[in-house]
């Protein structure tokens, strides 16, 4: 007899269909695991065998074969355990057959028989949605199979009463989905004392979903900045909260199902590898940048990082998605970020202050600064220059703006966008291209002479002179201007200079 379950094989954000085939037949006693399973898949066999020893079942002594169909299509993880168990039952007349072929299992087993929690369950329940079939996952993971839409969740939390429920003989609760988590609280611009351009530099990125560089001294305030800008961004739309758990729930981390409305916050130590930030790895799993979808990937001390890390980045800024590409696999996660970096002017951080200045200055700086290449600092929208702030300016009573009263504007300025480009796949001015940028970010007369002036003198490339067309339609939104003006164009062409170099 053989036995089929279905399961998934993940690759990227997409659930692959694999059929677990489970043949017990005459012959000399063993278990074979076949259909290009990787070590994890391949250590089932024990798993499984003490799962059901647990049970207090015993393998039949005959020769069992699980197949792993299609058998081209690596399979990866130990979400396999639970199905290739299913199977096993289902072969020895333990589970309904017609009954097993409408579900869909995943999970890990436990030496004890119980189902715990393996990554990926919300993508097997949205395939399993499409599929109009039964989601089986662990127990822990039932909140987060119950967010697709429409599909029945078994979740048990051992074989044992999964084998009860399929049989009728005990009733496992439905889950329901987790709780939708509001935006996570963090710095208030209003501790940010001075700074006054670096503030607007940052609404505007806010507003616009820009690239931002910030360079100065060490202690001027470039990593509170950065981290108030999760505080005035607008919550992701309900399908943008489903796609950013999407990439955490391949990740692994989606906790306990809850989806949250704020946008994600990255920032990962300068010693990162390539991997860690692109993605990749033995078992290709998504990285910082993808882990930042939608959201905020910050790079602190940014020349640190190395510069095939940073270059790797280029590709994503441009695109919206990375792509890993592997002997045995070509995996493409979604990278859609609004990369912030901070930066000392060089290695010393003092450059320009005579007193606290290196004695290699300013060929430190130029030196410093170079680690960074000029392809990807031409993808960054915004460049601003944070002055120290003085101890006689922390000593003052705060008198900016909160974060409450900054995120109104940019939310303001974010509505205005998602009405103009609604239907054109962009979602914010950061995105505009083609014919989209031409019809919504075109400068009226004065605005254009300006800008063609600047191009030539600043030998502005063409994708700098896009992005400053974007900046001003943004700068253009928050001042709540229908067209883009000289005045405009002006403050884009402030920020695009790019930081002082010797």
């Amino acid at each position: 007899m053989v036995a089929l379950i279905s399961t998934v094989a993940y690759l990227g954000l997409e659930a692959r269909a694999v059929e677990v085939q489970c043949q017990v037949a005459p012959g000399m006693p063993g278990f074979a695991l076949v259909g290009l399973p990787d070590k994890a898949v391949g250590e089932s066999r024990q798993r499984v065998s003490a799962a059901l020893t647990a049970m207090g079942l015993a393998l039949p002594p005959k020769r069992i074969t699980i197949n792993l169909s299609p058998a081209d299509l690596p399979k990866e993880g130990s979400h396999y355990d639970l199905p290739i168990a299913l199977a096993l039952l289902t072969a020895m007349g333990l589970l309904d057959a017609e009954q097993m072929a409408e579900v869909i299992a995943v999970g890990e087993l436990a030496l004890d028989g119980r189902i715990i929690p393996s990554p990926g369950v919300l993508l097997a329940a949205l395939h399993a949605s499409a599929a109009e079939k039964t989601l089986i996952c662990p127990a822990a993971q039932g909140t987060e199979a119950s967010w697709a839409n429409g599909v029945p969740v078994t979740a048990a939390p051992d074989l044992v009463s999964l084998l009860n429920h399929l049989k009728g003989t005990q009733v496992l609760p439905r889950p329901t989905p987790g709780r939708v988590e509001a935006s996570a609280p963090g710095p208030d611009m209003k501790q940010v004392k001075g700074q006054e351009t670096a503030r607007r530099a940052l609404e505007i990125a806010a507003a616009g979903g820009h690239n931002l560089l910030m360079c100065g001294p060490p202690g001027a305030g470039k990593s509170l900045l950065a981290a108030c800008l999760p505080g005035i961004l607008p919550e992701l739309t309900p399908p943008e909260a489903l796609e950013v758990s999407m990439v955490a729930s391949v990740a692994g981390t989606l906790e306990e199902g809850r989806i949250s409305r704020a946008r994600p916050y990255r920032s990962p130590h300068h010693s990162a590898s390539m991997a860690a930030l692109t993605g990749g790895g033995l078992k290709v799993r998504p990285g910082e940048v993808s882990l930042a979808h939608l959201g905020v990937l910050f790079l602190d001390e940014l020349p640190e990082f190395q510069r095939a890390v940073l270059d790797s980045l280029r590709q994503p800024l441009e695109t919206g998605e990375i792509s890993v590409a592997r002997a045995n696999a070509h995996v493409t996660f979604p990278a859609r970020v609004q990369l912030v970096a901070a930066m000392n002017p060089c290695r010393c951080g003092h450059l320009g202050d005579p007193a606290l200045a290196c004695s290699r200055a300013p060929k430190c700086a130029a030196d410093y600064q170079s680690k960074v290449s000029g392809p990807l600092l031409d993808r960054i929208d915004l460049h601003v220059d944070v002055d120290p702030v003085r101890a006689i300016d922390l000593a003052r009573p705060g008198s900016s703006e909160d974060s409450a009263t900054v995120g109104a504007r940019v939310r303001r300025a974010r509505a205005l966008q998602t009405d103009r480009l609604a239907g054109t796949g962009a979602r914010s001015n950061a995105e505009l291209q083609g014919e989209a940028l031409e019809t919504h970010a075109s400068p009226d007369e004065a605005g254009q002479k300006l800008l063609l002036q600047a191009a030539e003198s600043l030998h502005l490339t063409a994708r700098g002179y896009t992005r400053i067309l974007r900046t001003s339609r943004t700068i253009a939104d928050l001042a709540g201007a229908e067209t883009i003006g000289r005045a405009h164009i002006a403050e884009a062409l402030s920020y695009r200079r790019q930081p002082p170099r010797a």
